[in-house]
């Protein structure tokens, strides 16, 4: 029989990579220290700071929200609905979810249609440019990266925060270390800085937070949320990367973790030069959105939306 770790009483949740066992109160109390201690660790946002916060209808995104309003910080929500239902419902799903969780809150969403605001759904992007057609997943990114970027510079907010956790994390740092994509990796971290203008600084608080911690949290304080992935994930790479990590995590408890924090650690010992994300001094203002951008002309997003291959 276990016991909470801090008042003796009933388990709830228990963490093997933390040798640590909590009862419901206290695990959700851990949770807001946790992710509080992230905030302040990497210098994220302040508590003066108006956020937006990116959510799709999932547990990490709605959770994050809650967290975010919990610890006192000024979070307004987006959801950005990509058409992507033909059949499933997907999006509509997502979109009652982020609704419902605002309304009960008494928060502010904001709601971009993507088909109402630009003509056409992201699967019909996909279907039509060579990019969508080669990589599902990229058309889906690209779209959600801009529209948030301009959301946020819009509705002058200072800071863009998602809902990434730490499974999602060490996943991409995995593929990315694989790959070598040194660009990638000196960018990634807690924390996307505005280094031109046109962007908007981009934080990560569940960066250290494990995806099932992150649904004990959801399901502990009862937040509804949409459990079905999106029908275009289905063979990607993140998810093979999920795989591995997850056969490594059931062996040794904590390799995740350690795995990302190492890395940070690493970078922050200096094992890259600024000088390795040549794509940095490759930005400039894209003429027709204002956003920033590395391809010559306009934005990669402003020539797939004006029907550039």
């Amino acid at each position: 029989m276990m016991y909470c770790r801090r008042c003796g009483g009933k388990v709830a949740v228990h963490m093997r990579q933390h040798k640590l066992a909590l009862c419901k109160d206290h695990y959700l109390e851990w949770v807001l220290e946790q992710v509080d201690k992230a905030i302040k660790r990497y210098q994220m946002f302040s508590s003066q700071e108006r956020m937006l916060v990116a959510v799709s209808g999932g547990k990490d995104s709605l959770s994050l929200w809650d967290i975010l309003r919990r610890l006192g910080y000024q979070a307004d929500g987006l959801y950005i609905g990509l058409g992507i239902d033909e059949g499933l419902g997907y999006s509509s799903e997502s979109r009652r979810m982020c609704e419902q969780f605002a309304a009960e809150g008494g928060l502010k969403l904001h709601v971009v249609d993507v088909e109402q605001t630009y003509g056409e759904t992201v699967p019909g992007m996909m279907r039509r440019t060579e990019r969508g057609r080669q990589k599902a997943c990229a058309v889906c990114g690209l779209a959600k990266r801009h529209i948030m970027n301009q959301v946020a510079r819009e509705g002058g907010y200072h800071v863009l925060v998602t809902g990434h956790n730490l499974d999602d994390e060490a996943a991409v740092l995995m593929g990315n270390t694989l790959n070598w994509l040194t660009g990638y990796l000196v960018r990634q971290g807690p924390v996307l800085e505005a280094t031109r203008s046109g962007m908007t600084r981009k934080a990560k608080p569940l960066c250290r937070m494990y995806e099932r911690e992150m649904a004990a949290y959801a399901l502990l304080r009862g937040i509804q949320y949409i459990y079905e992935e999106c029908p275009f994930s289905e063979g990607s790479k993140t998810i093979y990367y999920k795989e591995i990590l997850n056969k490594l995590e059931h062996d040794r408890p904590g390799a995740k973790l350690s795995f990302y924090l190492t890395f940070l650690q690493a970078k922050e010992n200096g094992l890259f030069t600024p000088q390795a994300d040549p794509e940095l001094e490759m930005l400039h203002t894209c003429p027709s959105c204002g956003q920033a951008t590395t391809a010559p002309g306009l934005c990669a997003f402003c020539r797939m939306v004006e029907g550039y291959q």
